[in-house]
């Protein structure tokens, strides 16, 4: 079958790579690259290769995992802050990670719970409408009070509220990026972490006969049942805190958390981390590319997972030169982009 035309990169091309050109190739999409596998397909896959780290870096989770306190993971963006929750919770078997990416417009609440008030009074109205409907001509009853829609089904718990609720076992809740959320966020969020528990004003606030009531869970259809208002834990969840030290924490807050800082990585790393993820095949690709990562990182910010992008299109045939190839995944970090 006779190869669709593709765009011309001038007389020095070379042959055009097979299976490269999807975008105008016509090619089927390509396979994900490893880190870029989603929840679901994560579980049809095989078991992932374990988490690299060394000896002390285990450690410190473990202290955290014993002390029950959260893990502050600090570091340069890219060097696997976010997915060491991921592996904690695989190992450990704890299942899908909670995620809550904080922002600086995140508040306390939104990781706690969401109530749809709006959604509950508009049922309400169309319940209302259908009895009068059914009634009419006669005269319509007071309805005050005979309001039933229930309220747990405009609840549902945030990943922090989530986490909180878990009654078989602890989940894993990754807060990620929260040096970027406002001042008072970090020790709003650990008062809730050491009391374990916190109150829906909504329910706290029902009569006698309604002490308990089903709310949804983060991310599923999951229900549990939260007693006289209050999401009380039963196990304290493991959370892993992210943080890009774009600012410094208060004293109170770092007090209550066990902190691991992940350096940059060295050479020798680097190539095991390409080799934990592209396989020891692409280390015979990468090396002038480890090099000048290497090289650049001593004044630009990069990420560990731009070189990763950057080793996995030249293993899977991009048709790119090398400065092309950095220029589209490998810009520093630390300065706007041109408009």
């Amino acid at each position: 079958m006779a190869r669709q035309s593709t765009p011309d990169h001038g007389p020095e091309a070379g042959p055009e790579p097979e299976g490269w050109w999807v975008f105008r190739g016509p090619a089927p999409l390509p396979a994900a690259p490893p880190w870029r596998y989603f929840a679901a397909a994560r579980r049809r896959a095989e078991a992932p290769a374990p988490y690299l780290m060394d000896r002390n870096e285990v450690s410190v989770v473990n202290a955290a995992l014993h002390l029950h306190r959260p893990l502050l993971v600090t570091g340069r963006p890219g060097t696997g802050k976010s997915s060491l929750a991921r592996a904690v919770a695989a190992e450990l078997g704890l299942g899908d990670v909670l995620r809550w990416s904080v922002n600086s417009r995140s508040t306390l609440a939104d990781a706690l719970y969401r109530y749809d008030a709006v959604g509950r009074l508009r049922e309400a109205s169309l319940r209302r409408e259908r009895e009068a409907a059914r009634t009419a001509p006669r005269r319509l009853k007071d309805h005050r009070g005979s309001f039933t829609t229930d309220i747990g089904h405009y609840l549902r718990l945030g990943p922090l509220g989530t986490a909180l609720a878990a009654t078989d076992r602890p989940r894993v809740l990754l807060v990620d990026e929260l040096d970027k959320s406002d001042i008072d966020l970090p020790n709003d969020l650990l008062v809730v972490l050491e009391e374990g528990e916190f109150e829906i004003p909504e329910l706290a606030r029902l009569s006698e006969q309604h002490q308990d009531v089903h709310v949804l869970t983060d991310g599923s259809r999951e229900r549990v049942r939260v007693h006289r208002g209050v999401v009380s834990c039963a196990h304290f969840p493991v959370v892993v805190m992210t943080s890009n030290g774009e600012r410094e924490f208060p004293p109170a807050f770092l007090r209550r958390c066990v902190r691991l800082d992940l350096p940059d990585p060295t050479p020798e790393r680097l190539r095991q981390i390409v080799a934990h993820n592209l396989g020891p095949q692409a280390l015979t690709e990468a090396e002038d590319l480890i090099d000048g990562f290497l090289q650049r990182s001593k004044t630009e910010t990069l990420a560990t997972d731009q070189l990763l992008a950057a080793v996995h299109l030249r293993i899977t045939g991009a048709d790119l030169t090398k400065d092309e190839l950095l220029a589209a995944v490998m810009h520093r970090l630390d300065e706007p982009m041109s408009p």
